[in-house]
């Protein structure tokens, strides 16, 4: 008995002409240079920060001081010198707005996924959007016409119980509280930044499979025991991931540091006095319409240093989430 062959094509032979085939081979190829794209455009602003910034990189100090408007020789300030007071300033209240919005955050993320009633929690994951969407200029005119005001007693009083503490030791030299200071920013930068973690850790949360949270309520656990033992180490890579969003938000921002901050260039941990902190990003928006052609190159490597600083800080990030990805809802 012979044993006969089919003449009909397999699948993989038959996909080339399949009618989806072209239409399939078209969509991997337009997300390919999609996904490229992404990667050649940042190779292209890096090579344009660094080739634009190393005129003011190379030049030594003294010449520097004298050649850009913004660095006053009689302080003998060199550009390294100025960058790194702004990466201090600048981490130091994106670090106080991560700390003061991250809680919140979370908390009402998971009041919007577990404890609201469905029409309420469906208001307000659209309040939150929204909120997300408010320029930053007009978090800036809040704070400097609303917050800062309200502000200043509550700075005073701590002045006065925990000034022997450094970060809420009163003005000096006969200064008074302005209220527009490091923490007056780092509270407008919370408040900017909640709606990023929470939109994020609120879709994470609802994530959660039904059938951990049933076992767990199940086997008697209370609705907080149920979170901490199943809907948080679900999404622990997803709240990781949702922070550092809102840190990168925190360290790019302009013009609401801008308009509330009194600027300084300082190492100092004293988050009540004007005059210590700035921004990288802030510092740039205040100095580049007055700046010549060598401040714009200077103002430039100072953009280079926050880009770097961000692309760091998410490098960091993408390797937490790697890391807890198989304990996590990440897979």
């Amino acid at each position: 008995m012979t044993q006969t062959t089919s003449s009909e094509p397999t699948a993989e032979e038959d996909y080339g002409t399949h009618p989806g085939a072209s239409a399939n081979r078209f969509f991997t190829a337009l997300s390919t240079s999609a996904g490229a794209l992404i990667l050649v455009t940042l190779a292209a602003v890096a090579t344009f920060l660094l080739a634009e910034a190393w005129p003011a990189i190379t030049m030594g100090a003294a010449e520097l001081g004298e050649s850009v408007s913004f660095i006053k020789p009689d302080q003998g300030q060199s550009l390294i010198e100025i960058i790194g007071y702004l990466i201090y300033g600048t981490l130091l209240i994106s670090i106080i707005a991560l700390i003061l919005a991250t809680p919140v955050a979370i908390g009402i993320a998971l009041f919007i996924s577990h404890y609201a009633p469905r029409r309420l929690a469906q208001g307000l994951g659209y309040l939150i959007d929204l909120l997300a969407a408010v320029p930053s200029v007009v978090y800036g005119l809040w704070g400097v016409a609303v917050l800062v005001p309200t502000l200043q007693p509550f700075y005073q009083w701590l002045a006065d119980n925990l000034g022997f503490i450094p970060l809420f030791a009163a003005p000096e030299n006969g200064q008074i509280f302005t209220g527009r200071v490091a923490m007056s920013a780092g509270i407008v930068l919370a408040i900017m930044i909640i709606p990023i973690i929470t939109a994020v850790s609120r879709e994470v949360f609802l994530q959660t499979p039904k059938l951990h949270e049933e076992a767990a309520l199940a086997m008697g656990a209370t609705r907080w025991e149920m979170v901490k033992m199943a809907v948080f180490p679900f999404g622990r890579s997803g709240m990781i991931g949702a922070t550092m969003l809102g840190l990168g938000r925190a360290l790019g921002e302009t013009m609401a540091v801008l308009m509330i901050i009194g600027p300084g260039l300082t190492y100092s941990a004293h988050i009540l006095q004007p005059g210590q902190h700035n921004t990288i990003a802030a510092y740039i928006a205040l100095q580049f319409p007055e700046a010549n052609a060598l401040g714009v190159n200077s103002l430039i490597a100072m953009g280079l240093a926050l880009f770097v600083i961000t692309l760091l800080v998410n490098m960091l990030a993408r390797w937490i989430v790697s890391r807890r990805s198989e304990f996590s809802g990440a897979n």
